[in-house]
């Protein structure tokens, strides 16, 4: 547990895969510097090799939270030591650093649980080459609710004055129409509503929710989704007085004008929702998951294994993902990571 003597709790970043370019992005905010307090958990000769290879001038220092104080000064790193089982180089993935991935973000799960820190905030991660390792990994989302034993999470995209949640995640497109159930939309859109409230200070948000087929059933003639499941549940729920609009189209629910008084756009499956969301927002948008016990940010790309050591990541996402978890944890708008 930290001591609270020695300064207000800090984040915690996750880089996520060590063959991708979260450790990269890692180096380059401790480079840049900034006000918020963060300390990272990997391996401290990962982060040395690397930014040695990216002739960043970083110190990669071993994080005491029982003697160091935070932040450090800007070109220092501050690590919680995780070691990688295999060496690392960039853009090669290899599964014997699977596990290397997984206790990272377990290590800083349990941290946040027990008080340790104030927010996480996760790279990204590969699931293929984690699956490969011998774990059933389906993606953070799945996986942070699991570890802090929470039975339904909603994940949640912000970028700009966009708010694009979830009602099913990682699954083929072919196992989305069982997932859409009555207990799950109405488990959905009782945490979006709350944590919106809580978070965002939206107390009564209006909630645009997509419907699952096309021109959301067309009066059940292209489905029945909507009418046995979607409109019931919703039609409950406005009895609670809850804002809620739909099932709309989804091809007409992104329209400038008809967001303009919607606070959240609720999408039932991942491909219905996030590319309108990437198309304004891609590089500096922000996934939330909603309904854990700490406030958890991640960036919105993949590991771009192309472009590790390399030195032509763009830090822009992590940057936004650092200061909506600052902000929705209380730590303020601070430095570099102003949001």
């Amino acid at each position: 547990m930290v001591d609270a003597a020695a300064g207000p709790r800090p984040l915690v970043f996750t880089p996520g895969e060590p063959a991708g370019i979260g450790p990269d992005l890692a180096l380059m905010l401790a480079r840049d510097g900034g006000d918020v307090p963060w300390v990272a958990i990997a391996d401290p000769d990962l982060l040395v090799a690397r930014a040695r290879q990216l002739h960043m001038p970083v110190e990669v220092r071993i994080h005491d939270p029982e003697r160091s104080q935070l932040p450090a000064r800007r070109g220092t790193l501050a690590v919680l030591p995780v070691v990688c089982p295999a060496p690392v180089a960039p853009g090669r993935l290899d599964p014997r650093n699977g596990a290397y991935v997984l206790e990272t973000l377990e290590r800083a799960v349990d941290g946040c649980l027990a008080g340790d820190f104030a927010a996480l905030i996760t790279g990204p991660v590969h699931k293929g080459i984690i699956n490969e390792s011998g774990v059933a990994f389906t993606g953070h989302t799945e996986f942070l609710a699991a570890r802090s034993g929470v039975p339904q999470v909603v994940m949640m995209l912000v970028g700009g004055n966009l708010r694009v949640a979830l009602v099913t995640t990682h699954l083929p497109l072919a196992e989305v129409p069982r997932h859409i159930t009555p207990e799950r939309l109405e488990a959905v859109v009782r945490i979006l509503v709350a944590e919106l409230g809580k978070r965002w200070g939206l107390p009564h948000p209006t909630v645009r929710v997509l419907g699952l087929n096309p021109h959301a059933g067309e009066g059940g003639h292209l489905g029945m989704e909507e009418i046995e499941i979607i409109e019931p549940v919703l039609e409950r729920l406005r009895a609670e007085d809850m804002q809620l609009e739909g099932p709309v189209p989804a091809d007409t629910a992104f329209t400038a004008t008809g967001l303009a008084d919607v606070d959240v756009v609720l999408a039932m499956y991942h491909d219905q929702g996030l590319p309108v969301l990437k198309r304004v927002a891609f590089g500096a948008a922000v996934n939330v998951t909603l309904g854990l016990p700490f406030v958890r940010t991640s960036v919105d790309h993949g590991t771009a294994l192309n472009l590790a050591g390399s030195g032509r990541a763009d830090s822009g996402s992590l940057e936004a993902a650092m200061a909506l978890a600052a902000s929705l944890s209380g730590r303020g708008r601070s430095g570099n990571f102003e949001f």
